[in-house]
């Protein structure tokens, strides 16, 4: 892996961006904050993040209004719910809007996050070398249709 890891964290309680800037003081990644979604999307635009840990309710865009404009926007990132608020609509609605990679309720365990950011990071690697391999894969097709093509003609001419 060599691409820097960087994540998002989106909360509108200081407090707890606060204690995620402190759980991963010991990680290599580089740790973005935001206290709204329209303040995530405006780093967004200027800082590349491969993780993006979203609070749910927060005031003006919730998390999951913000989670699918991020999916709208950088799809390849993988995204993160961490609430305190468990309804299982509003649940099951960030996860098909945003394409949410994992819930996590709040107060979260410290092991079990760094575990989930972990595998996000392994998935958002795995998803990178797929999409590579698929535009390698295209591109052998291509050469081996072309020259399936001249070896009929070639075929064709004798």
């Amino acid at each position: 892996m060599d691409e820097n890891i960087t994540i998002l964290c989106v909360d509108d309680e200081r407090n707890v961006l606060k204690s995620l800037i402190r759980l991963f003081l010991d990680c290599e990644y580089t740790i973005l904050t935001a206290t709204s979604g329209k303040e995530g999307l405006n780093l967004l635009e200027k800082e590349d993040a491969q993780i993006i840990i979203s609070d749910y309710r927060m005031p003006v865009m919730n998390g999951a209004e913000f989670l699918k404009e991020v999916f709208q926007l950088y799809p390849k990132t993988v995204r993160i719910v961490l609430s305190g608020y468990a309804d299982a609509d509003s649940i099951l609605s960030a996860i098909n809007e945003g394409h949410i990679y994992k819930f996590i309720p709040k107060p979260w365990d410290d092991n079990e996050l760094k575990v989930t950011i972990l595998n996000a990071i392994e998935r958002y690697f795995l998803v990178k070398k797929n999409e590579e391999l698929t535009v390698e894969l295209m591109k052998k097709n291509k050469e081996l249709t072309e020259l399936n093509n001249k070896l009929v003609k070639l075929l064709g001419a004798k």
